[in-house]
Order: C-alpha cells, then structure tokens, then sequence
C-alpha cells in the first residue's frame, strides 16, 4: 500500500484501465438480467396463451382470406377461452382532408371487435373503447403510434377517414402482444360494413386458451379455421416474438462482454507496465531489503501482492460503476433492478486473476535483482 501511496497519480490511472474494463461487463450484464426480468415480469402479467391466426398464400402465392365464422369456429375449440379479430380496410386515414394524400404515416384503418381489447391485453391511454354503441357510428380508436402520427392528444378530436370525418373515441397505451395495433385507427365491424363495404372476413384472429391447453389448441386452429386448406392458415404466438427478440438481445449481450474483456485486457497491460516501471524505479529498495536479509520470496511477494491490490481497487471500482449505471438504466427505463450475484463476484475474480498475471514477471524479475547490483544502480 505505501509503494501505491508513494504514487498516487500513476496507481490511480492503472486502476481506472482495470475498472473501465469491469464496469463494462458488469453495467452489460446487468442490463441484459433487468431487461430479461422486465420481460419477464411483462409476460407474466399478459400471459403467454395468446396465439394469432392470420391468412397465408395459396398454391400458386396468391394471398387468402379467412372465412367470416372464422372467431366462431376458434370459439368452438377445446382450451379456447376467448376470441376476437381484426380487420384490414383499404380505406387511409389522414389529420384532416388538407392533408397530403401521400403522407399516410403507415397508418391504417382496421375493423375491430368489441372483445378485442380484453382478448390482447390491452389498456387505454384516454378515453373509451368501442361498444354496441360506438361501434355503429363514425368513432374511432388510435393505436399510440397512430395518435403520435396525426397529432391526436385527447378523445374528441376528429380525424379523416375514408372520405368522412371520424371522432376519436380513445387512444390505447402500446400493445405488447400485439404491436401491429399500435399504427392503426380502429372502428366497430357495424360502421365498416355500412360506410366501406366490409364484408366480414378478419384479417386477424386472436385468441386466448388455458395455459395448459396452448400447444393442442394452436394445433387445431388452421383445420378448424380452413378445413380444406389447414395450410393457407398461419398460426404465431405472440409471446415467441417477445422470447427470440430477447434471444437476439442475449448475442448482442455476449458481443458487448466480449468488447469489455477487451478493455480489461488492456488495463492488466497497464498494470504491468506500471510494475515494470516500479521494479525500475525501486531497484535501490530492492538491494537495501536483499542486503537486510530479504530473500527473493520475500520481494516476488511484495510486488506480486502490489499489483493483486492495484487490480483489486480498479475491480471495486468498475463493480460500483457498472452496478450504479444499471441501476440508472433501470431506474429510467422503469425496469427491475437485476444483477446476478456471480457478476461482480466473477469480476472481481478476473480482475485478481488479471492483475496476478500482470504482476508476476515484474516482481520475478524484482526478485531476481543481485543485492549489489541494485544498490549500486
């Protein structure tokens, strides 16, 4: 500890080469443990038994069309619990009839059943969502993106459907389960059918079935839905989605870990020049404790133990780091505070590790000093 004292400035800058690589690792994994325990906690509270069913190709790569019984049919299947769907309309909406007709935003009108909310989980921003009553009348409901898009802040106000004026009636929060919602301007089937000429064919089914009851379910749904032509019908679950999209974020994880072992090799090379330079600069220190009776063990301990405490305060460091920015990340992000117990501890055993093998050949070459030839360096 006094030979790290004797320089401060010097010791300060090995440490932080040390804790810059730690904090690295340690800030990367724990985002990627808080970023899966939110999904996690997200799945837990929106279920994992959502399956849709949507229309595939034919034969010849022609695009289907699903049956108007379609949620009827889904309805009848064993497990099933709940089922509702959408429909897609050709018909775009814009701000106001001033609008640019080219400047749709991606956004589309899409024709809704009532039960479709509780069936996707989904909750309301503001506002109300459609009934028996909404659902016959030019009123519609916006996905977040669609009301970001049109510059719709509260119910009330009115957008440019198809050629008319509808009132919004409310704006969803995000739908996790199902983010295609997001970017669409959703109206009652009755309204659809009298205004547009929508002949009662989903686009989309959605269903909900008992946990245990997914996998028989998703199964049955293509020949339940098409008898003739299981096939053309194309089944997901939406909780999959969620599950690879993390997966990806696991590589991306190891990518960032592998870069952050890079800076920690880079600091242990730090530490051994700093200790190369020390053996250097203490040679007469060296001689003196020879001369008194030191023997070389005693000398390969002391710059060995040097080092292993220089790493050691570079580790310390990078751990309160890397913990203090995923806790900020978290705590931004609304996420749980998540680190895996054998991340600073696996840390803090690279950074001895590391700094064992950084200090070994200065404080072997210390120890193989002649007495004489470093007192009279």
């Amino acid at each position: 500890m006094a030979g790290l004292r004797a320089r401060p400035a010097r010791a300060i800058l090995s440490a932080l080469g040390i804790a810059i690589g730690i904090a690295a690792m340690i800030a990367v994994v724990g985002i990627s443990s808080s970023s899966q325990a939110r999904l996690n906690d997200e799945l837990a509270r929106l279920g994992t038994n959502l399956l849709t069913a949507t229309a595939g190709k034919d034969l010849l790569g022609k695009d289907t069309k699903l049956p108007e019984d379609a949620v009827a049919k889904v309805g009848m299947v064993d497990g099933v619990e709940s089922a509702s769907s959408t429909a897609a309309l050709p018909e775009p909406v814009y701000r106001s009839p001033l609008s640019d007709p080219d400047a749709t935003g991606g956004i589309t009108a899409t024709a809704a059943d009532t039960a479709l909310l509780d069936v996707v989980s989904g909750t309301l921003r503001a506002g109300n969502w459609l009934n028996e009553a909404t659902s016959t009348y030019p009123a519609v409901v916006l996905g977040q993106t669609a009301a970001e898009r049109l510059g719709v802040a509260s119910p009330g106000t009115q957008v440019w459907l198809g050629g008319r004026f509808f009132t919004v009636v409310g704006i969803l929060d995000p739908v996790t389960l199902a983010p295609e919602l997001d970017s669409t301007a959703l109206l009652g089937e009755d309204v659809a059918k009298e205004l547009f000429g929508f002949d009662g064919s989903p686009t989309t089914v959605y269903e909900r079935s008992a946990d245990e009851a997914v996998g028989s379910v998703r199964e049955l749904l293509g020949p339940t839905i098409s008898p003739e032509s299981p096939e053309q019908v194309e089944v997901s679950r939406p909780s999959d989605a969620l599950a690879a999209r993390n997966a990806a974020n696991d590589a991306f994880t190891g990518l960032l870990v592998g870069l952050g072992s890079v800076a920690l090799l880079v600091g242990g090379i730090g530490v051994a020049n700093t200790m190369i330079i020390a053996v250097l600069e203490r040679r007469r220190e060296v001689g003196l404790r020879r001369a008194l009776g030191g023997t070389r063990k005693h000398i390969l301990l002391q710059f060995l133990a040097e080092a292993l405490l220089l790493s050691a305060l570079g580790g310390v460091v990078g751990c309160g780091i890397g913990a203090a920015v995923t806790g900020a990340l978290a705590f931004g992000n609304d996420w749980p505070f998540t680190m895996p117990a054998v991340a600073p501890a696996a840390g803090l055993a690279a950074t001895l590790l590391i700094g064992a093998v950084a200090g070994f050949y200065p404080a072997v070459r210390a120890a193989r000093t002649p007495p004489t030839a470093a007192l009279n360096s």
